[in-house]
């Protein structure tokens, strides 16, 4: 069986509110109608009472008042119905106005306009509604926008060693160029890269979409500090900067995922290395103190170099993905532009924020806290 096509909105606050003043009116009508003769008549009585001679007239003065009841009711119902009538019409038409306004609107989002807006309305209802979409809508905004330039910046990302491998393989195709361990470690390079980079790619999305398991427990971070420092410290050369470690000889522990959490210091560690050719590298863990009774809050761990540093206009994008200072350092150094994105993500899923503080020439400084346990 077919449904009924049901009605308009706009129709049924029509007919409701006009139901309602038919009941009223229609109320009012019938218990006048029969109270007010009766009332009336006992109104004469009392006069009767008082020595008023109405014997006479008693009758023409009855069918008198109940001739002109009769048509002031019938003026009355019609009054008041039009006036009703209207004013019903008129709220309705108040009410659905925002609400058609609110279905244009997301018909054309819905078509891919992201920049339609709802208008605020008078009634606080559907203003509150208009909000929470127009908040829906900058959001979803900023979504496409970042979408937009993931694929771009991927596809930039991607070109490089895709125009590299295929340059090699039609030279060696061609017989231009004879193939040598030079030419396949080359190969293998663009390889990996393009192997790290869907990699961190992976990794971003997982942990932006909410997906990347972070396994949270009481850490005593310092073995963890110690051990990370001794293996990047024998890497680095004897005329390349010197790394310490600056902690505690006892820290509290913190609520945390150890293996994201040595995540997040690789990827600090081996930014400052690469950008730092001479001077120190320094892992400088301390605690926060807020206030004297609410004691220890929170573990705070910097990395600080003394390299090339970052400008003042480019430290707001450091934790954008596929961002680069020097746009065409991953040339050289291979980075995916991407370990930042990642270790913002990954600090702020274990209830911690990361910082970058820097000055081109000087140094750029880090750091990050963890919740204690």
């Amino acid at each position: 069986m077919r449904k009924p096509k049901s009605l308009p909105l706009a129709s049924r606050l029509f007919l409701s509110h006009l139901l309602v003043m038919i009941v009223g009116v229609g109320s009012f009508a019938f218990i006048t109608k029969l109270s007010s003769p009766r009332l009336f008549v006992l109104h004469l009585q009392q006069l009767e009472g008082q020595g008023v001679t109405l014997r006479f007239a008693r009758t023409y003065l009855i069918q008198g008042f109940e001739t002109a009841w009769n048509r002031s009711s019938i003026w009355a119902v019609i009054v008041g119905a039009t006036a009703a009538g209207g004013l019903s019409y008129w709220v309705s038409r108040r009410i659905v106005q925002p609400l058609t306004q609110i279905e244009e609107v997301t018909g054309k989002f819905a078509a891919g306009n992201l920049q339609e807006r709802i208008p605020p309305s008078e009634i606080p209802e559907i203003n509150q509604l208009a909000t929470s979409f127009n908040r829906m809508a900058v959001s979803l905004e900023d979504v496409e926008y970042r979408r937009r330039e993931l694929v771009s910046d991927l596809t930039h990302e991607l070109r490089t060693p895709l125009t590299v491998l295929r340059g090699y393989l039609e030279e060696l195709a061609d017989g231009r160029i004879q193939a040598s361990s030079e030419i396949y470690l080359s190969l293998t390079k663009e390889t990996k890269r393009l192997q790290r980079l869907i990699g961190d790619l992976q990794e971003l999305s997982k942990a932006e979409a909410g997906y990347l398991p972070i396994k949270i427990g009481h850490v005593n971070l310092r073995p963890l500090l110690m051990a990370l420092v001794q293996s990047f410290a024998d890497q680095l050369l004897d005329d390349g900067p010197v790394l310490g470690l600056d902690c505690p000889e006892e820290l509290p522990l913190v609520l945390a995922d150890i293996d994201r959490v040595e995540q997040v210091l690789v990827n600090l560690l081996g930014n400052a290395i690469t950008y730092t050719k001479s001077g120190a590298i320094t892992v400088r863990v301390w605690t926060e103190y807020i206030g004297m009774k609410a004691g220890v809050s929170r573990l705070w761990i910097a990395v600080k170099d003394t390299g090339i540093g970052i400008a003042p206009s480019d430290l707001a994008h450091v934790f954008e993905r596929f961002w680069r200072a020097e746009k065409s350092r991953n040339q050289h150094t291979g980075g995916t532009g991407i370990g930042l994105a990642i270790s913002k993500r990954l600090v702020e899923l274990q209830g911690g924020i990361i910082e970058v503080e820097s000055e081109v020439g000087v140094g750029s400084n880090f750091r990050f806290y963890l919740p204690l346990a």
